[in-house]
Protein backbone atom coordinates (compact mmCIF):
# COMPACT_ATOMS: atom_id res chain seq x y z
CA UNK A 1 0.00 0.00 0.00
CA UNK A 2 1.10 3.44 -0.71
CA UNK A 3 1.45 5.69 2.24
CA UNK A 4 1.92 8.88 0.80
CA UNK A 5 4.84 9.90 2.07
CA UNK A 6 7.13 10.02 -0.74
CA UNK A 7 8.72 13.43 -0.41
CA UNK A 8 7.80 14.09 3.39
CA UNK A 9 10.17 15.64 5.68
CA UNK A 10 10.65 13.85 8.93
CA UNK A 11 12.14 14.51 12.00
CA UNK A 12 13.11 11.48 14.68
CA UNK A 13 14.08 12.71 18.31
CA UNK A 14 15.86 9.71 19.60
CA UNK A 15 16.53 8.25 16.52
CA UNK A 16 19.88 6.60 17.07
CA UNK A 17 18.71 3.12 17.54
CA UNK A 18 15.61 1.01 18.65
CA UNK A 19 11.75 2.21 18.15
CA UNK A 20 13.42 5.81 16.72
CA UNK A 21 16.04 4.47 14.39
CA UNK A 22 13.02 0.99 13.17
CA UNK A 23 11.13 4.65 12.57
CA UNK A 24 13.41 6.71 10.59
CA UNK A 25 14.29 3.47 8.70
CA UNK A 26 10.81 2.93 7.75
CA UNK A 27 9.68 6.55 7.07
CA UNK A 28 12.97 6.24 4.47
CA UNK A 29 12.17 3.05 2.79
CA UNK A 30 8.52 4.53 1.93
CA UNK A 31 10.50 7.51 0.27
CA UNK A 32 10.54 10.37 3.33
CA UNK A 33 13.48 12.34 4.00
CA UNK A 34 14.25 11.85 7.76
CA UNK A 35 16.39 14.12 10.21
CA UNK A 36 17.62 11.94 13.38
CA UNK A 37 18.37 13.45 16.52
CA UNK A 38 20.13 11.99 19.59
CA UNK A 39 22.99 13.06 22.40
CA UNK A 40 25.53 10.31 20.76
CA UNK A 41 27.33 11.40 17.63
CA UNK A 42 29.28 8.76 16.79
CA UNK A 43 26.16 5.88 16.84
CA UNK A 44 23.98 9.14 15.12
CA UNK A 45 26.22 8.80 12.71
CA UNK A 46 26.71 5.39 11.88
CA UNK A 47 22.12 4.97 12.06
CA UNK A 48 21.61 7.45 9.10
CA UNK A 49 24.84 6.13 7.18
CA UNK A 50 22.75 3.03 7.45
CA UNK A 51 19.66 4.34 5.82
CA UNK A 52 21.91 5.95 3.75
CA UNK A 53 23.13 2.73 2.78
CA UNK A 54 19.82 1.42 2.31
CA UNK A 55 19.23 3.63 -0.32
CA UNK A 56 17.20 6.31 1.83
CA UNK A 57 17.59 10.25 2.70
CA UNK A 58 19.07 10.90 6.04
CA UNK A 59 20.54 13.25 8.13
CA UNK A 60 21.97 13.26 11.50
CA UNK A 61 21.81 16.25 13.96
CA UNK A 62 23.46 15.72 17.82
CA UNK A 63 20.57 17.04 19.46
CA UNK A 64 20.33 17.01 23.32
CA UNK A 65 15.76 17.94 23.72
CA UNK A 66 16.30 19.10 27.21
CA UNK A 67 18.58 21.95 25.70
CA UNK A 68 16.09 24.31 24.02
CA UNK A 69 19.34 25.26 21.77
CA UNK A 70 19.80 22.16 20.75
CA UNK A 71 16.37 21.30 19.53
CA UNK A 72 16.08 25.06 17.95
CA UNK A 73 19.39 24.23 15.95
CA UNK A 74 17.49 20.57 15.03
CA UNK A 75 14.66 22.38 13.56
CA UNK A 76 17.26 25.04 12.05
CA UNK A 77 18.78 22.02 10.06
CA UNK A 78 16.15 20.39 9.02
CA UNK A 79 14.89 23.46 7.29
CA UNK A 80 18.45 24.26 5.77
CA UNK A 81 18.78 20.80 4.38
CA UNK A 82 14.93 19.93 3.22
CA UNK A 83 13.26 23.35 3.44
CA UNK A 84 10.50 21.74 5.30
CA UNK A 85 8.72 19.66 7.70
CA UNK A 86 6.03 17.21 7.35
CA UNK A 87 6.52 15.40 10.17
CA UNK A 88 7.81 15.11 14.07
CA UNK A 89 8.25 11.43 16.16
CA UNK A 90 8.50 12.71 19.54
CA UNK A 91 10.52 9.64 21.00
CA UNK A 92 13.58 10.59 22.68
CA UNK A 93 13.78 9.05 26.70
CA UNK A 94 14.77 6.59 28.65
CA UNK A 95 13.32 4.24 31.32
CA UNK A 96 13.15 5.10 35.25
CA UNK A 97 11.15 2.97 37.36
CA UNK A 98 11.42 3.19 40.86
CA UNK A 99 9.08 2.95 43.97
CA UNK A 100 8.09 6.45 44.57
CA UNK A 101 9.76 6.70 47.95
CA UNK A 102 12.92 5.89 45.83
CA UNK A 103 12.67 8.91 43.11
CA UNK A 104 14.70 12.28 44.35
CA UNK A 105 13.44 15.73 43.23
CA UNK A 106 16.21 15.42 40.30
CA UNK A 107 15.21 12.34 38.81
CA UNK A 108 11.42 13.65 38.62
CA UNK A 109 12.48 16.91 37.07
CA UNK A 110 14.59 15.06 34.49
CA UNK A 111 12.43 12.13 33.59
CA UNK A 112 10.03 15.00 32.98
CA UNK A 113 12.10 17.79 30.89
CA UNK A 114 13.32 14.64 29.34
CA UNK A 115 10.25 12.93 27.82
CA UNK A 116 7.51 15.78 28.36
CA UNK A 117 9.30 18.86 27.85
CA UNK A 118 11.65 17.41 24.94
CA UNK A 119 8.11 16.17 22.91
CA UNK A 120 6.63 20.21 23.74
CA UNK A 121 9.70 21.30 22.84
CA UNK A 122 10.21 20.10 19.75
CA UNK A 123 6.64 19.96 18.58
CA UNK A 124 6.32 24.02 19.50
CA UNK A 125 9.90 24.49 17.26
CA UNK A 126 8.38 22.99 14.64
CA UNK A 127 5.14 24.33 14.54
CA UNK A 128 5.71 26.96 12.26
CA UNK A 129 6.56 24.34 9.13
CA UNK A 130 3.58 22.17 10.49
CA UNK A 131 1.11 24.54 9.91
CA UNK A 132 2.10 25.17 6.47
CA UNK A 133 2.53 21.01 5.43
CA UNK A 134 -0.59 20.38 7.44
CA UNK A 135 1.92 18.08 9.52
CA UNK A 136 1.64 14.92 11.50
CA UNK A 137 3.31 14.35 15.20
CA UNK A 138 3.16 11.02 16.83
CA UNK A 139 4.78 10.93 20.67
CA UNK A 140 6.04 7.95 21.88
CA UNK A 141 4.59 6.95 25.63
CA UNK A 142 3.64 3.41 27.43
CA UNK A 143 0.27 1.53 28.16
CA UNK A 144 1.84 2.57 31.99
CA UNK A 145 1.09 6.29 31.67
CA UNK A 146 -2.71 5.26 31.77
CA UNK A 147 -2.50 2.40 34.33
CA UNK A 148 0.71 3.18 36.06
CA UNK A 149 2.10 -0.06 37.86
CA UNK A 150 4.15 -0.45 41.86
CA UNK A 151 7.67 0.67 40.92
CA UNK A 152 6.88 2.30 38.30
CA UNK A 153 8.11 6.21 38.74
CA UNK A 154 8.70 8.38 37.26
CA UNK A 155 8.20 7.19 34.21
CA UNK A 156 4.23 6.50 34.51
CA UNK A 157 3.71 9.87 35.31
CA UNK A 158 5.99 11.92 32.59
CA UNK A 159 4.13 9.35 30.05
CA UNK A 160 0.82 9.81 31.07
CA UNK A 161 1.37 13.87 31.16
CA UNK A 162 2.46 12.68 27.38
CA UNK A 163 -0.62 11.03 26.69
CA UNK A 164 -2.55 14.12 27.74
CA UNK A 165 -0.37 16.56 25.99
CA UNK A 166 -1.56 14.37 23.08
CA UNK A 167 -5.21 14.53 23.42
CA UNK A 168 -4.73 18.42 24.14
CA UNK A 169 -2.55 19.51 20.73
CA UNK A 170 -4.72 17.41 18.76
CA UNK A 171 -7.66 20.04 20.02
CA UNK A 172 -5.13 22.95 19.47
CA UNK A 173 -3.64 22.07 16.16
CA UNK A 174 -6.59 20.69 14.32
CA UNK A 175 -7.99 23.68 13.40
CA UNK A 176 -4.13 23.52 11.34
CA UNK A 177 -5.36 20.11 9.69
CA UNK A 178 -1.86 19.02 12.05
CA UNK A 179 -2.76 15.20 13.47
CA UNK A 180 -1.35 14.76 16.75
CA UNK A 181 -1.31 10.92 18.29
CA UNK A 182 0.53 8.69 20.67
CA UNK A 183 1.89 5.33 20.21
CA UNK A 184 1.93 3.25 24.04
CA UNK A 185 4.98 0.63 23.68
CA UNK A 186 5.01 -2.19 25.89
CA UNK A 187 8.09 -4.41 26.02
CA UNK A 188 10.29 -3.90 22.62
CA UNK A 189 13.51 -5.43 22.21
CA UNK A 190 16.32 -2.98 22.54
CA UNK A 191 19.67 -1.84 23.14
CA UNK A 192 18.68 -1.10 27.07
CA UNK A 193 17.27 -4.88 27.25
CA UNK A 194 20.73 -6.22 25.64
CA UNK A 195 22.86 -4.37 28.44
CA UNK A 196 20.66 -4.76 30.91
CA UNK A 197 21.06 -8.95 30.19
CA UNK A 198 24.76 -8.24 30.02
CA UNK A 199 24.36 -6.51 33.14
CA UNK A 200 22.37 -9.76 34.95
CA UNK A 201 24.86 -12.46 33.79
CA UNK A 202 22.09 -14.13 31.37
CA UNK A 203 22.06 -14.67 27.73
CA UNK A 204 19.38 -11.98 26.00
CA UNK A 205 17.22 -14.68 24.44
CA UNK A 206 16.81 -15.87 27.53
CA UNK A 207 16.15 -13.02 28.82
CA UNK A 208 13.55 -12.12 26.25
CA UNK A 209 12.18 -15.34 27.07
CA UNK A 210 11.69 -14.65 30.56
CA UNK A 211 10.27 -10.95 29.97
CA UNK A 212 7.73 -12.67 26.58
CA UNK A 213 6.39 -15.22 28.91
CA UNK A 214 4.46 -12.27 31.02
CA UNK A 215 3.04 -10.91 27.62
CA UNK A 216 -0.57 -12.29 26.56
CA UNK A 217 1.26 -12.96 22.72
CA UNK A 218 4.24 -14.68 24.13
CA UNK A 219 6.98 -12.62 23.18
CA UNK A 220 8.52 -9.18 23.13
CA UNK A 221 7.73 -7.14 20.33
CA UNK A 222 10.10 -5.59 17.47
CA UNK A 223 10.97 -1.78 17.22
CA UNK A 224 9.99 -2.72 13.53
CA UNK A 225 6.55 -3.34 14.61
CA UNK A 226 6.63 0.09 16.49
CA UNK A 227 8.03 1.80 13.44
CA UNK A 228 4.72 0.17 11.10
CA UNK A 229 2.17 1.49 13.81
CA UNK A 230 3.69 4.56 13.33
CA UNK A 231 4.12 5.09 9.74
CA UNK A 232 0.54 4.38 9.11
CA UNK A 233 -0.76 7.29 11.40
CA UNK A 234 1.45 9.63 9.44
CA UNK A 235 0.30 8.43 6.08
CA UNK A 236 -2.74 8.96 3.59
CA UNK A 237 -4.45 6.46 5.35
CA UNK A 238 -5.02 7.91 9.16
CA UNK A 239 -6.00 10.96 7.49
CA UNK A 240 -8.96 10.88 9.90
CA UNK A 241 -7.07 9.91 13.12
CA UNK A 242 -6.30 12.85 16.14
CA UNK A 243 -6.33 12.95 19.67
CA UNK A 244 -5.37 9.23 20.22
CA UNK A 245 -3.61 6.45 21.75
CA UNK A 246 -2.77 2.93 20.21
CA UNK A 247 -1.36 0.51 22.19
CA UNK A 248 1.78 -1.81 20.85
CA UNK A 249 1.67 -3.95 23.97
CA UNK A 250 1.33 -7.43 22.89
CA UNK A 251 -1.87 -7.30 24.68
CA UNK A 252 0.03 -6.64 27.88
CA UNK A 253 -2.37 -3.32 28.91
CA UNK A 254 -5.43 -3.96 30.51
CA UNK A 255 -6.87 -0.54 29.26
CA UNK A 256 -7.78 0.55 25.76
Amino acid sequence: MDLGIDGKVAIVTGGSDGIGLATAQRLAQEGARVVIAARRQSVLERAAAQIVAAGGHAHAVVADVTRPADVERLVAATIERFANIDIVINNAGTSSAKPFEEVSDQAWGEDLDLKLFGAIRTTRAALPHLRRSRGRVVNITTPGGKQPGAGSLPTSVSRAAGIALTKAMSKDLAPYGILVNTVCVGLIKSGQHARGAVARGVSLDDHYRALGSGVPLGRVGEAAEVASVIAFLVSNAASYVTGTSINVDGGSSGVV
